[in-house]
């Protein structure tokens, strides 16, 4: 007696769709009605294995609700929701690269060398060092930390414990601040005014004067003039020699007799000798070369 076949009335259709495929006895198609008349072998496939030990990949995931855990138990756990990455210990093992914004809430630990083209730090941040483990800047005086890009600070410089505010270009250096540095172009302005005075009180030059008469001997030099704000120059800015004895000055007095003569004059009285031709007199002090 042979088999009774029941063939149903309305046919079952199967059809393929977006990530599954389907074959009939190793032949693929994508729709087709079955009603029971013959006996058919259908494979539904979905183009990757998903067993709990295979790598599943998918073009794009929509979560609902959106929240996606990673992870089982109490620890060593990662959930991804929208704006937000939770977890213990998240390690990126090659470059992270940010193309917005990147604010945090916490602290940021990092443990190898931070470059950038430029780093901006407004009043909304504050940034904390501990000289401790792996966030310490240079852990030996050999470690540097280089920034090839540029510091945009809005607020104050704590270098060793003094704080600096500015970095000034008056260059009359009015303010007299205590927490600025100068530029070097307020360097440059103010040892300019001072040049003056300096090259002034570094004079000092050494001439040999000629006889003139038993009272008097020539010098073929003439007196360095004193800037306005310092004393004019005097005697007491000389210091003259008679064969190697010290005149005192006030046995003596000098007069700048042409721009190429200055002429000293001796109170014989006053030394008790007077000087010959063959005296060596000596002048020392602020000649003008």
């Amino acid at each position: 007696m042979s088999d009774f076949i029941f063939k149903v009335k309305k046919p079952l259709t199967i059809k393929s769709g977006t990530g599954v495929s389907l074959s009939e006895s190793n032949t693929p198609f994508t729709e087709k009605d079955f009603d029971g008349s013959n006996s058919s072998n259908i494979t539904i496939s979905i183009g990757q294995a998903v067993g709990t030990s295979d790598s599943v990949q998918f073009n794009k995931v929509t979560l609902s609700p959106n929240t996606l855990v990673i992870g089982s138990g109490s620890a060593n756990i990662m959930t991804l929701k929208d704006g937000e990455i939770t977890g213990s210990d998240i390690q990126f093992k090659n470059d992270l690269t940010i193309t917005q914004n990147l604010n945090t809430t916490q602290l940021i630990v990092v443990q190898d060398i931070i470059s950038g083209s430029a780093s901006t730090f407004d009043s909304r941040v504050q940034t904390t060092t501990h000289n401790t483990g792996s966030t310490r800047w240079g852990e030996s005086l050999t470690q540097k930390q280089f920034a090839t890009g540029s510091f945009d600070i809005t607020g104050s410089l704590s270098l060793n414990g003094y704080e600096m505010k500015e970095i000034s270009n008056d260059t009359n250096l009015t303010d007299g601040s205590p927490n600025a540095f100068v530029t070097e172009n307020v360097a440059k302005t103010f040892l300019a005014t001072i040049k003056p005075e300096r090259d002034y009180l570094r004079k000092s030059f050494v001439h040999t004067g000629s006889f003139v008469n038993s009272s008097t001997s020539s010098f073929n030099a003439i007196t360095a003039s004193a800037p306005t704000n310092l004393a004019s120059t005097t005697e007491n800015d000389f210091m003259f020699f008679i064969n190697g004895m010290l005149v005192e000055n006030d046995a003596l007095t000098i007069s700048q007799k042409t721009s190429t003569n200055l002429e000293l004059r001796l109170d014989t009285n006053s030394l008790g000798y007077t000087i010959s031709s063959q005296d060596e007199i000596i002048g020392f002090g602020k000649f003008n070369s």
